[in-house]
């Protein structure tokens, strides 16, 4: 009977113990909400959110660099053995199959730069689609289709479905990389702020397509093809959770207040915006440029191992985050010339990069290249900001469109990149290519000088008279009104009995103050 008893005894204990810990659960649940919900610890989120987007999409896009060629000459050698023992009299198929063979590099070009040139077609559409329907959704789909792509990459067996989880990779970059940034740049409002977190998110960036082909080489030799894309899959899903769970983009209706942001054919013909997106184009073709093509000219060289090329751009890793860390404290003191560090940093890239050639060793080698990736930081740390506080000024601060632009100069140089270099390298020589890299650095940086005045530029007359005399009409129109009352309420030092005397009094020395739309 005592064991009954205490049976007895035992079952209301253990449901009161359940209970307990049910309500401890639920306590700290709530406490994570209100972790989560809060404004400061939710910025902070979203960037962790963003950066490793970021990473996770430069890891994939560089981590084939060492698997792909060799997975797919290992498919080439099991067909020559398959044809070979099928039949050794078939003339037609033997043409075929040397024609297959003499296209081989050019099918690796095409694979390689297939997602950035997706990614290019897909940007003008992903950044209307994002200043329509806000930030959170666009990037929830980008982290879909990344995890759809990387777990194909997994699994391919042939050509064509490599090329389609390529392809697929730059569907998902498109709408993930675009509203990543954008996202970063409407949360960070405060333009020292905004670069910081611009510029770790570019940290990111960089430590992803540096650590990449280390990172994937070692797998692919020791634990096979799959296991690096499933690892980088697991990441994608987690991420993907952390932002469904932060961001809860199907249930956040603030976006049914935004503006509408500014047509991305405007953004495009606006030459400030023009000079910023030429900048970025040219000075990330020199690393465009030579990722396909350096080991080719190492090997024949240097007589390089394959492990000395696996290793050579790692090291440029940390003058890329020095880059960075420089240009935002120097941001943080002297914010009006962003355009000067910009410049700075395109003299560095053309420098370095007419120096490669006369490399005659690995060693020696990592100094310009390291010098690239100097500059590189210093003109996308200095810019990108710049973008965000264009529109600002100029139009309405919805930044879907304008990242959308920065994205399709990105994407320019690296579709570029795998298609032309090797014919430049072929018809021209190794040398000339840098050579010319070089020189049109050198020579863009005296655009930037159009930027010199950005930093003075105020709202438009249009937008000023809209906020104070209509009201406000959105999210976007609500917050101008409540920051310009603050302002108004801390500039006057006397209040009248009359309030409207005193507004129209403010609103007029506010106008005088403001002087020309544009400086």
């Amino acid at each position: 009977m005592e064991p009954e008893g205490n049976t007895k005894e035992q079952a209301p204990s253990m449901a009161q113990s359940a209970a307990s810990k049910l309500s401890q659960m639920s306590e700290r649940t709530k406490q994570l909400g209100n972790v989560i919900q809060n404004p400061e610890r939710q910025k902070r989120i979203i960037l962790i959110i963003v950066s490793v987007v970021l990473l996770l999409d430069n890891m994939l896009y560089m981590v084939i660099v060492p698997i792909v060629p060799d997975y797919l000459k290992g498919l080439q050698t099991a067909a020559d053995h398959a044809q070979d023992a099928a039949t050794h009299t078939n003339s037609t198929n033997s043409t075929v199959h040397e024609v297959t063979k003499g296209n081989f590099d050019l099918q690796i070009g095409v694979l390689f730069a297939s997602k950035a040139i997706l990614q290019l077609l897909v940007n003008p559409l992903s950044g209307t689609f994002i200043d329509r329907v806000g930030y959170d959704i666009p990037l929830f789909i980008g982290l879909n289709v990344m995890f759809l792509s990387t777990v194909i990459f997994a699994f391919a067996e042939n050509y064509a479905t490599l090329f389609l989880a390529r392809s697929m990779q730059g569907l998902g970059s498109a709408f993930a990389d675009t509203s990543g940034i954008a996202l970063i740049a409407d949360r960070y409002t405060e333009e020292a702020e905004r670069s910081k977190a611009l510029g770790i998110a570019l940290a990111f960036i960089s430590f992803g397509s540096l650590v990449a082909p280390p990172f994937g080489g070692v797998l692919y030799e020791f634990a096979g093809k799959r296991v690096p894309f499933l690892i980088l899959a697991c990441i994608c899903l987690a991420d993907g959770v952390l932002c469904l769970t932060v961001l809860k983009p199907f249930s956040n209706r603030e976006r049914q207040n935004m503006p509408v942001g500014t047509p991305i054919h405007k953004l495009m013909i606006d030459p400030y915006i023009a000079v910023v997106a030429g900048a970025l184009t040219i000075c990330n073709i020199p690393l465009a440029f030579l990722e396909p093509t350096i080991a080719k000219w190492m090997e024949e060289t240097m007589h390089s191992s394959e492990w000395e090329i696996g290793m050579t751009w790692l090291p440029a890793f940390f003058p890329h985050i020095l880059g960075v860390f420089l240009t935002v404290k120097l941001a943080a003191k002297y914010p009006h010339r962003q355009w000067f560090y910009g410049a700075i940093g395109m003299v560095f890239i053309g420098a370095s990069s007419c120096t490669v050639p006369a490399c005659k060793n690995f060693g020696q080698l990592m100094i310009p290249l390291c010098g690239i990736c100097f500059g590189i930081a210093l003109v996308d740390t200095a810019l990108l900001p710049t973008l965000a506080f264009l529109v600002d000024v100029r139009y309405v601060s919805v930044y879907g469109s304008v990242y959308a632009i920065a994205d399709i100069s990105y994407c320019v140089a690296y579709a570029l990149g795998p298609v032309v270099a090797g014919q430049i390298v072929h018809d021209l020589g190794f040398v000339q290519l840098n050579l010319g890299m070089g020189l049109a650095n050198v020579l863009y940086a005296p655009a930037l000088l159009l930027l010199k005045n950005v930093t003075q530029m105020k709202p438009s007359f249009s937008e000023r008279n809209m906020l104070l005399e209509d009201g406000p009409t959105g999210l976007y129109d609500t917050i101008k009104m409540e920051q310009r009352e603050k302002k108004r309420k801390g500039l006057c030092t006397t209040i009248d009995e009359n309030g409207i005397e005193t507004f129209a009094q403010r609103s007029y020395s506010d106008e005088e103050s403001s002087g020309v739309e544009y400086v």
